[in-house]
């Protein structure tokens, strides 16, 4: 369950949306150990706002995620990746996008399956984020900056658009 403004908001994603995140995860995953990072759908606290989130993906340090029992801030993540559903899109491409980048969560990953697209959204501001990659079509590559470093391979996350 998230709280979105205010909003409490029970959270039960369809399998096609976790092969979405999925198709992500994988594709990190290297990448992270590499790092010394590693990925889950970890509680986020907007501390001063009426919101608790549960993202799709995040990505932390290890050390940070092996002793935090609690929530976490959007500013200790160093990727968040959020997949649209039909019931929640909206959400995901206006509410999140912006305060995600308001509590300074450095990359901010929408793959929004309605519009068969990703944007990355970087340089978080007061107002969201100044920097906006995309939307790219599925199939097009997205590239993760420093400190992964990688392009994303979109292809997989074209299934069937949800209705």
């Amino acid at each position: 369950m998230e709280i979105v403004e205010g909003v409490i908001t029970p959270t039960s994603p369809s399998w096609a949306h976790e092969a979405a995140t999925e198709v992500v995860r994988r594709q990190l995953s290297r990448r992270l150990e590499q790092l010394d990072l590693v990925s889950g759908s970890g509680n986020l606290d907007l501390p001063g706002s009426e919101n608790w989130y549960i993202p799709d993906l995040a990505v932390v340090p290890a050390d940070l995620a092996a002793k935090t029992e609690g929530a976490l801030l959007p500013d200790q993540t160093l990727l968040i990746v959020e997949v649209s559903s039909p019931s929640d899109a909206e959400t995901d491409r206006v509410v999140k996008r912006r305060r995600y980048g308001q509590y300074g969560a450095p990359l901010y990953l929408l793959v929004d399956r309605q519009n068969r697209s990703c944007t990355l959204y970087s340089e978080p501001t007061r107002l969201g984020y100044a920097e906006v990659n995309g939307p790219h079509p599925f199939g097009t590559p997205v590239h993760l900056p420093a400190p992964f470093d990688l392009d994303l391979d979109t292809a997989r996350l074209g299934g069937a658009a949800p209705r």
